[in-house]
């Protein structure tokens, strides 16, 4: 009797519904609401995937732009640097070839850019060659005439009596720097991967007794070098703003000798 007098389940029947198994109810329950655990396994199976996706997306997108920047990157490299001045003679630096003299040449360099340009020379041989100025910083549009200094050795005897090349080389290098700095030789190494070599100048040696267009053009830069000097040692009336070579050139072989002048009197002293 499912039913009692008063409408109510009989206790037999609710006896036997607590005491079936718990897995026989939730099967019974499957059975009754499919949908529920179709539903329930359906949303977690897209959420899931969503999730996948925007991982995916979102690592796609950080490797694009790894990818993208070290191709820009590498195609920097390859690419070749712009250069901010203009050298005249352009590859070469001319000398007359006097064996056992001290001997000079020049060199016009000139800031085409936009920005104030620090440069500085180096040589594959400091020993017997040094600039004036070594360094120093162009406004744009400026220029100098720089005065290189080389001593000139006697041909060994198995060397022509006029090799017009030789292994000496110079590099030109430049920085771009703000208004106002000064020029320290410390620039290029304290920003080392915004340097830019300009130049690699060859040398080559004239006949100092043959007129030729490249002597003749090598004796007017040497009379301009000088002038340009000069104008440089005059004191300036005005407290306007200073010229290139005031303050900013080195003369670098002057100091160096220097040190060595007083190291040798020091020395010297000690002997005594």
């Amino acid at each position: 009797m499912l039913f009692s007098s008063r409408g109510h389940l009989s206790r037999e029947l609710v006896m036997s519904i607590v005491e079936q198994p718990r897995s026989h109810s939730d099967g019974k329950h499957r059975r009754l609401f499919p949908f529920w655990q179709s539903g329930t396994a359906a949303s977690s199976t897209q959420n899931h995937l969503q999730f996948q996706n925007q991982n995916s997306n979102e690592n796609g997108v950080a490797s694009n732009v790894r990818s993208s920047n070290k191709l820009s990157s590498v195609a920097k490299s390859l690419l070749p640097a712009r250069r901010r001045l203009r050298l005249d003679p352009a590859n070469n630096l001319y000398f007359p070839y006097e064996p056992g003299k001290q001997v000079r040449s020049a060199v016009r360099i000139k800031n085409h850019s936009s920005s104030h340009v620090a440069f500085k020379f180096q040589t594959t041989a400091p020993k017997s060659c040094y600039m004036r100025p070594p360094g120093g910083i162009l406004a744009p549009g400026e220029s100098i005439i720089a005065t290189v200094f080389k001593f000139v050795e006697q041909p060994d005897k198995n060397e022509k009596q006029l090799d017009q090349r030789s292994k000496v080389k110079f590099k030109i290098m430049s920085l771009k720097v703000k208004e106002g700095t000064d020029f320290v030789p410390e620039l290029f190494d304290e920003q080392k991967d915004e340097v830019v070599v300009e130049r690699i100048l060859r040398v080559i040696f004239l006949n100092a007794d043959r007129p030729t267009p490249a002597l003749e053009k090598l004796k007017h830069q040497l009379a301009e070098a000088e002038a340009e000097l000069e104008l440089r040692k005059k004191p300036q009336v005005d407290a306007g703003p200073k010229a290139m070579g005031q303050g900013l050139v080195i003369d670098e072989w002057k100091e160096r000798r220097e040190k060595y002048l007083a190291r040798q009197q020091g020395e010297a002293v000690d002997l005594m």
